[in-house]
């Protein structure tokens, strides 16, 4: 049933074409559960209006597995914790073009290559400009990369070998951020997505719910990346790794992290808000419903270290809702 709150937000979203600015938002964060329901519908609906009906679906590809040297809490790819993940090589340039055709085949449009650093070393930013050449060439896939903060210097090679978009998460608010990671800083994150920016590049820029944040550190990660205006938004829910200081941590409750993809596609009505890390283990029978919270993506398969639900489960998901996969 309609509210106040959800009256004010239709009107200033959808028909004003305005997205939810922070006061709004706090009203909307706190909605007793009983009312989100209506926010989910609402977010759906402006989903419909600016972004359509199709789906972006993408395959990430770890191509280094562990051995970070950052202190990210919720990673198990961070060297400093004894994690179930072992330690494995930067993949050949091979590789990378075996695994984007195999993104292709399973019927992916965004293929995002992964690097756990702190940032890329040359021989690493060599391999994966090469690679991206080569699959730019045989593919027609949109190519991300994932490769830390970057320099100036690091991002126009990027740009000169065809890579389409850069993520680059600001994962919190800046006022939690230093009880996430220590080693770097939230302003390096920033300064990386304000680089990407300028050199032309799309930016991808999201983050995890379920860190221990409060709802104001909500609400001031979704203002911050209102300023960014990053094209895309993936948004993870934290999936405890065994070792990390998180292991311990429960996992969000399924309707806030409904309610919080529901936020987001008001905050950023016209951006690419994707489904990403932990959906499956937070949402379980709920997915569905997920995908008619706001989302127009979603990251298909494996994560980085997770497992994901099978593509089968997925494509199914997405036909039964009336989604159309974006080619």
């Amino acid at each position: 049933m309609p509210t106040p709150i959800l009256d004010r937000a239709r009107e200033r979203v959808w028909h004003q074409g305005l997205p939810a600015d922070r006061s709004l938002l706090a009203e909307l964060a706190a909605m007793p559960a009983s009312d989100v329901t209506g926010l989910l519908e609402l977010a759906d609906a402006v989903r419909e209006k600016y972004c359509g009906n199709g789906i972006a679906v993408e395959v990430l590809y770890n191509a280094k597995k562990g051995g970070c040297s950052e202190d990210c809490n919720f990673c198990s790819q961070s060297a400093r914790y004894a994690s179930d993940v072992d330690a494995e090589p930067l993949s050949s340039g091979e590789g990378f073009v075996a695994a984007a055709r195999d993104a292709h085949e399973r019927g992916a449009s965004e293929f995002c290559v992964v690097v756990a650093v702190r940032g890329p070393s040359t021989k690493l930013l060599a391999r994966v400009c090469d690679a991206t050449r080569r699959i730019k060439a045989e593919l027609p896939l949109t190519v991300a990369v994932s490769l830390g903060i970057l320099r100036d210097d690091q991002l126009t090679p990027l740009v000169e070998a065809g890579v389409d978009k850069v993520n680059h998460n600001l994962e919190t608010s800046r006022r939690y951020f230093s009880s996430v990671c220590t080693t770097h800083s939230y302003d390096e994150r920033w300064e990386t997505c304000l680089r990407v920016r300028e050199h032309g590049l799309e930016l991808c820029c999201g983050g995890i719910i379920g860190m221990g944040e409060t709802v104001e550190d909500r609400l001031d990660f979704l203002c911050a990346l209102q300023e960014l205006e990053p094209e895309e938004v993936p948004i993870n829910f934290l999936n405890p790794r065994p070792g990390t200081p998180y292991a311990d941590r429960s996992l969000v409750e399924p309707v806030e992290a409904l309610r919080f993809v529901a936020l987001a596609r008001l905050a950023l009505p016209k951006a690419l808000v994707r489904f990403a890390g932990g959906r499956e283990v937070t949402l379980q029978g709920l997915q569905d419903l997920g995908m008619r919270s706001g989302a127009s993506g979603l990251v298909l398969g494996n994560y980085l270290t997770t497992s994901g639900r099978g593509d089968i489960d997925d494509f199914a998901m997405l036909n039964r809702l009336g989604f159309e996969v974006l080619a």
